[in-house]
Order: structure tokens, then sequence, then C-alpha cells
């Protein structure tokens, strides 16, 4: 078939076809079918840079939407009412074009013709200003408005099918009105499916999809500067970033320059901290989210001492047992209260009683998710699970609970704990091992909620699609399991409550085709936003160990592709995440030499609430210089070093009181007591020590974590509550 027919095949396919309306009234008339057709004309603009230029030999053929109404009492002729076609019914077109083509072959020849229509576009403007985020192969896209406030698009892309794509949207897009391109949501293009690999959603998570939506964005966010530059508005102010590349590190904001103060910290305070460690026998377990300049150091000075570990709260207990192995003989712990409580006990059962464990103050070191678990209100949340006799009940309770809370709900309800990245196969397995199974979740209500939420999207999801989530699992299934669900209404993390609707609403309107990192404890408005960039390739939701790794295998994925690249992500999680963040990058990008193949940068955005934004007039002190300093003006959620999303409990882990620690050890213990995380000596309600029951939930779930499965023991408890107290 020579390229004019196929050309006039694809376009009287598309025009001609009129599926059913399945909506129809019973009490009235039925609406005279409309016939679409299409109109042979020369087109005037066929020589406007933007217009799709048939191939050569090609005649020049444009088809615009003609509607015709058919009145029965007109004699002889059909009453026309010409109108250019929307955004989206070029669209639906275009799905029943490649719907009609049952043959994949076919479908891929079409595609391939439609890349040929697209005009050309210069090499001069292909950068990494000009590319598409979140695309495996290279897309360059250029956005204009036209004098009648219409959309003008060029695209282009170095692999023929992807090209095909970018055609496909152009051809629906171009000449359109901003409203109309905005109006567009990447779920109405779930239908298209091109190429014909897979009819199934299962498969809608593939690359080629991801193309369409990755696109389209891009057109969106493009668009919504061009007409806010239009009306003379300004988009408001970018967020905060940090920009890594082989060169070195920009700061961008007054924030960010805060944060960049420490990442390239002191050589004497990091040599005068390793000779500490080194001779004094001590290993150093930290939190991702410490105060940039205790990260900063520390980072700097595992290189030299290897018994220093940055990580999630999970890991943290692990890594002291292995120090403890290697001969460390006392263990400071750089996080909250029942983290060094966590390290202390796990110590104790792997049988290292005489390491010393020390936190990093001589107060109290709080968490509001821990505190919410602990009061009266959460043992009344979980009374109605042990109230309950008719089914048996699981208690889920995340780590980042104390020991005393562990210990106290275990003997109320059996319990396993869970860790952001585990919790949603926690839960599937549980139900799948005991049938008529209650699980009661807490303390965290946003994570609560996102699971619920993702388990009702689960529902319209394939059989397959779910047994890829969990093997035993299907939509019955989802479906029975949500009624019995329950997760604690009264308890949030000041941090992770700041990505609220003000951040999500600047997120949508200036970096929607960034990549989005989120923590499963954010509010459901950013968790569906980020689990919406996770669909097409662009975002993750989960642990703090899970964005680390998200954003390493996007940095390494972009140096392996051997090309020009600017990486942006969003960190929807606590600030002091840049640190390790910005450690890996930069050893991803200096693994290829500063001046060698392409040049990649990476930057990292912090979302700032107007919650935490504290003005200072303050001209005194380092920080003179800055106008604004991200933090609550209460100082909860913030300090002078955090902000943002920022947790002033970690922040109290200060670098002068790890060198306190570390210089008073061994000999001058007596000026340390208000440090040592000490042994639990109370006991639970049934005369067992707070130690041994409130290790037990986290060991059941280093079982699970082991085999994928409850161990024994939490199933007898489960089917036999009263169990527990006179085990």
């Amino acid at each position: 078939m020579d390229s004019a027919a196929l050309t006039m095949r694809a376009v009287s396919s598309s025009f001609f076809s009129n599926p059913a309306n399945p909506k129809s009234s019973h009490n009235r008339k039925p609406a005279s079918p409309s016939i679409i057709r299409c109109v042979n004309s020369q087109n005037p603009h066929l020589n406007y840079p933007y217009h799709l230029k048939p191939i050569a030999g090609t005649p020049p053929f444009s088809c615009s939407a003609v509607t015709s109404h058919h009145h029965p009492n007109t004699s002889g002729s059909d009453n026309l009412t010409a109108a250019a076609a929307t955004a989206k019914a070029k669209l639906q077109l275009l799905i029943q074009e490649f719907q009609s083509l049952t043959d994949p072959v076919e479908r891929v020849k079409r595609l391939l013709h439609y890349a040929q229509l697209l005009p050309p576009f210069e090499d001069s403007s292909k950068s990494t200003d000009t590319r598409v985020p979140g695309c495996t192969a290279q897309v360059w896209l250029h956005v204009e408005l036209d004098s009648g406030n219409k959309v003008r698009f060029l695209a282009d892309s170095d692999s023929e099918i992807t090209k095909g794509f970018c055609a496909c949207l152009v051809t629906v897009l171009d000449g359109a009105t901003p409203d109309e391109v905005l109006a567009l949501r990447t779920d109405d293009l779930v239908a298209l499916n091109v190429v014909g690999l897979n009819e199934r959603r299962v498969g809608y998570s593939s690359n080629r999809a991801n193309t369409w939506h990755n696109v389209l964005m891009s057109m969106q966010k493009r668009i919504k500067s061009l007409v806010a530059e239009r009306e003379g508005r300004p988009r408001g102010e970018m967020f905060p970033s940090l920009i890594v590349s082989a060169d070195g590190i920009e700061a961008k904001g007054s924030y960010a320059e805060a944060q960049a103060r420490f990442l390239l910290p002191d050589e004497v305070k990091i040599q005068e901290l390793v000779n500490l460690l080194e001779e004094k026998k001590i290993g150093v377990v930290a939190h991702f989210y410490m105060d940039p300049e205790v990260q900063g150091v520390l980072t700097a000075a595992r290189k030299l001492w290897p018994h220093i570990h940055i990580s999630d709260s999970l890991v943290m207990a692990d890594s002291a047992v292995k120090m403890a192995e290697s001969g460390c003989k006392y263990i400071t712990v750089l996080g909250v209260d029942f983290m060094s409580e966590n390290v202390r006990a796990i110590l104790d059962q792997a049988g290292y009683p005489e390491v010393g464990v020390y936190r990093m103050s001589d107060e109290r070191i709080g968490c509001s998710l821990a505190d919410a678990a602990a009061s009266p209100a959460y043992m009344d949340y979980l009374a109605a699970a042990s109230a309950s006799v008719s089914s048996p009940s699981l208690h889920v309770v995340y780590i980042n609970t104390s020991l005393e809370t562990k210990a106290y709900t275990h003997e109320v309800v059996p319990t396993i704990t869970c860790t952001s990245s585990n919790v949603v196969q926690t839960i599937l397995q549980a139900f799948s091992e005991v049938p008529n199974l209650n699980v009661f979740y807490g303390p965290d209500t946003y994570m609560g909620a996102n699971i619920m939420e993702l388990f009702r999207q689960m529902i319209v999801m394939s059989d397959e699609e779910i047994a890829n989530v969990h093997p035993k699992h299907d939509r019955n299934s989802i479906k029975s399991l949500i009624p019995r669900l329950h997760y604690f209404q009264d308890g949030t993390c000041i941090v992770h409550h700041l990505f609220g609707h003000e951040v999500v609403g600047k997120l949508n309107e200036m970096y929607c085709d960034a990549f989005l990192t989120a923590h499963f404890e954010v509010p459901g408005e950013m968790f569906s936003l980020a689990m919406e960039a996770k669909r097409r390739g662009m975002g993750v939701v989960g642990s703090t160990q899970n964005i680390l790794d998200f954003i390493k295998g996007r940095v390494k994925g972009a140096l392996d592709r051997n090309v020009d690249d600017h990486l942006q992500f969003v960190l929807g999680t606590e600030s002091g995440m840049v640190t390790s963040i910005v450690s890996e990058v930069r050893k991803l990008l200096g693994s290829v030499g500063a001046h060698e193949g392409a040049k990649v940068s990476v930057e990292i955005v912090f979302p700032v609430s107007s919650e935490s934004i504290t003005q200072t007039t303050s001209e005194t002190g380092d920080f003179s210089k800055f106008s604004v300093i991200p933090g609550v003006a209460s100082g909860e959620g913030c300090s002078l070093h955090g902000g943002c999303a920022s947790c002033p409990y970690m922040k109290m882990n200060s670098l002068g009181s790890l060198l306190k620690v570390c210089r008073s050890l061994p000999h001058d213990k007596e000026n340390l007591s208000a440090y040592e995380a000490g042994r639990f000596s109370l006991q639970t309600p049934s005369g067992k020590l707070i130690a041994d029951v409130g290790c037990e939930p986290i060991l059941h779930m280093r079982h699970f974590q082991a085999t994928k499965r409850l161990p024994e023991k939490l199933i007898q408890q489960i089917l036999h509550s009263g169990s527990i107290n006179g085990r």
C-alpha cells in the first residue's frame, strides 16, 4: 500500500467510526445519529512549521471534523454544521483508529507512518532544556502560543516508535487552546495501545505507555508557564533545591544554601571524631533525618572508620549488632529515643549486654508518632480488637514506636511490627494466612489511609496485576479484606504533615514533569500524586531507603544512556535525607569522571509549606544573609539547620553531643547517666519484662522478612489470643 493510500486509510478509519452511545433515556426521544465526515481540502497552513507535513509524494490533505445531524423531515439533503474537533474528540478518533487495527504489525506500521509526518526539529534546539524527563528514549519538545492563543508543538525523538507517539499527541493537541490541553489527563490515554503489545492494564506501566504520559505532563507544564507569561502574572517562586553535577554542587535558595554549607565539612572536625571513635572502639548508628552538619561529618568520617552507619530505623539495630560482633565496646545512637531503646534491646537479645548504648541528649528525644501510640486513645482503639471474640485480630504497629508500646499492645492484641517498605506485604500476608482476620494498623493515620486507598485501587486491577503485588490475592480477596482493615485516626508525623494541599498545588503547577518521591506517611493528596507518578515510571512511594534506591537507579540509568541529561527529584520526606542522597549521587557521577562521557546533573527539590517558614529580621549570626529561614515560628517542625520538612526531635542530635559522649567514655561515664539508654526493668501487666515482650513483635517481623510468612508462634497467638499472657 502506497503512502497516500495509507494516509487516506488512517484518516477514514478514524473519522468514519461511529461507536454506539451506551447511555439512553427512557423518557426522551432518541437523538438523530451524528455522522462525522472527512472533508478533503487544501490546507492553507501546510507550510506552518508546527503543522504535520505529508511524506514526499503524498497529495496535500487535511481532515477536519464535520458533524452532520440527519433530520428526517429534510428532503434530499443533510443539514451540515461544521465545527473544529476538540482535542478530546481528536483523541477519541485516534483511539478508534488504532483499536480498529487488530494486527500488532499494522499498528506499528501506522505509528511509524505518523513518525514520518513530524516536521524537522533543529539539532541546535535539542538540549536538556527541551528534553522530556522520564522517557527511556530521548524526547525533545518545543511549545509556543501563537497570535490566536492556540498552542503549537514541535517534537522529536531518537527512537522512531517514540517519535510516532509524539506525532500522535501533536496530531491531537496542535492548534488546541491551552484549556483543552490542560484538561487532558493521563487516564484519558489509557485506551491508547498503539503497538498492541498488551491490551490489559497490567502492560500499561511499560516504558511505551510512560512516553504518552510524560510527554503530556511536559506539554502541560510548559503551557502553564507560557500562559502565565502572556497574562503578565508571576508563577510563584520555585522551591529551594540543590543541583549536583560532576563539577560540584549549586544551591538555589536560602534553605538549600544552609544545607549545602555542611555537605563539605571541616577536615579538622572529621579527623577529631575519627580519632575518638577508633581509639575507644565506638560505633555510630544514625538515622537519615539527622542535622546536615552531623550527617556531613559522619558521611566523610565513615570513609576512615567503618563502624559508622546511616540508615532508616529498621537497620540501625542490626548495624549495632554487627559493630558489637566486630569489637565495638560502645554504640552511639543518633535518632529519637525509641531508636536507642530498640538498639539496647536487640543488643541484649543478641547476647551483647556489656556493650554500652548512648543517646545524644540529656533530655527526652520524642517523636509525634511514638507519642500518639503511647496515648490512652491508642489503647482504647485496640480495645475494640481485644473485645472481638467472633473473629481473630492482629495488630500491625509501625516500628517508629517505643518498646513500651510494643510490649503493652502485644499483651492486648497479638502484634507484629512493620516498616513503610513492608507494611503492605505484611498486611496482605496476614490476611492470606488467617481466615476472617481483622487487622488493626497504627499509629500513623496518613499511612493507614494510604494503605486503604491502595487496596481500593487494587479492586479495579486485574487478578494478574494483583498477583504481582501478592501471589495469594485477587480482586475478590482484596474486596473482602477492606472492611476488616482498621487504622488509628489520630496519629501523624509532624514532618510529613507539611506535605499537604498547598505543597501539592505547587507541585502540580510547577513540577508535574519531575521525578516525585514520597514517604508512605505523607497526606493522601501527596500520596495520590506520587502514586500517579509511580504508575508512569516517574515516582516512588515507600521508605527512606526506597526513596534513596529510586534516585540512585534513575541516576545510574541516565549515566548508562550516556547522553546529556538533567534529572529533577522532588524530595517528599524529611529534608535530612539530602546528605545521603548527595553522597550517593556524587559517587555515581564521579565513577565516570568529571569530564568523561555525557554531562548528567541531578537536582534535589525541597518542597516548602508556608506553615514551615519563619520570617527573621535578625542581622546577627551566621544566618544574617537569609531573609527566610524554613521552620515554623513556634519551633515545632523546624530548626535553623532544618526547616521545610524537618524534624525538631532529630535535630536534638548535635555534633557537640556526639563529641561530648565520645570524649567522656570510658572513664567519665558518671557524667553520661542521662545519655545512657538504660534497660527496661519495668514489667508488663502480666508480670513479664517490657524488653522481652516488646522485642517479640520485632522478631516476628524479622521472621516474616526472612521467610515471607508469619511465624507459627504469631499465628497461634492470633488464633488463641489468651495464650500471649500465659506463654
